[in-house]
């Protein structure tokens, strides 16, 4: 019987020993079917894994936000004589990607799941903005019209300072600035906003300001893939 690996991707352009586990490499070398996001990128990554691995002895199987739930169970049989590797576009399986829906069937069909350690972004966003890692919430994408995005931003902003929660959201990257700018415009002068961009690459940028600060800087973040990070109490 075969086990259910969620195995971590790269967040960018970043040496794989500096963020994935000799153990987590070991593991990937020995797996022969992928359920991958972006089938390119996950080819491309085992490459960087180890230049001597066959790509062309490996199952690919298309796992993303457009695969449907019945070719999704089509995938659970792989289970039953092989291991199974989950691979997301970047970073961690499960977390703002479609894996989860696999790994609900493996646990249906009683198959073990094993997440394997590497670098997550929303965490190591959290983790470095200084905001509450006690009580937090990672909402994905905001809304894409402009009024519908304010009105979310404010409701973030007034459950974390009702309930001393921190709030992390996405955007596609080329919407960063725009975004960047709602936030200043809609939101109090005393809330926290962090900017977290290309982390664990060699252009990471982490900053934590308030709202007040932040309308004097222009951050370098158009088309760069970014965490957002709002907290809703002064320094």
């Amino acid at each position: 019987m075969g086990k259910l690996y969620l195995i971590p991707n790269l967040l960018g352009e970043t040496a794989i020993g500096g963020v994935i586990p000799e153990d987590v490499v070991h593991i990937i070398k020995n797996i022969k079917v992928f359920a991958t996001e972006n089938v390119k990128n996950t080819r491309r990554y085992l490459k960087k894994i180890e230049k001597s691995i066959n790509i062309d002895e490996l199952t690919f199987l298309d796992l993303n936000e457009h695969s449907d739930i019945k070719d999704i169970e089509t995938y659970v049989p792989y289970l039953a004589d092989q291991d199974v590797g989950i691979i997301s576009e970047a970073g961690c399986p499960g977390i703002a990607d479609p894996g989860a829906e696999l790994v609900a069937l493996a646990h249906k069909h009683n198959y073990q799941v094993i997440p394997l350690v590497g670098p997550s972004s929303i965490l190591l966003a959290l983790i470095a903005s200084g905001a509450n890692g006690q009580n937090f919430s990672f909402n994905g994408y905001l809304p894409v019209t402009r009024p519908e995005r304010i009105k979310a931003l404010k409701v973030f902003e007034k459950q974390s300072a009702v309930e001393n929660r921190t709030q992390l959201f996405i955007e596609t990257p080329y919407r960063n600035l725009q975004l960047f700018e709602d936030i200043i415009s809609a939101l109090s002068p005393t809330t926290r906003l962090t900017i977290a961009c290309d982390i664990t690459t060699e252009n990471e940028y982490i900053k934590t300001m308030s709202i007040k600060d932040w309308k004097h800087v222009k951050p370098d973040i158009n088309k760069r893939p970014a965490i957002f990070v709002l907290y809703a109490r002064s320094f």
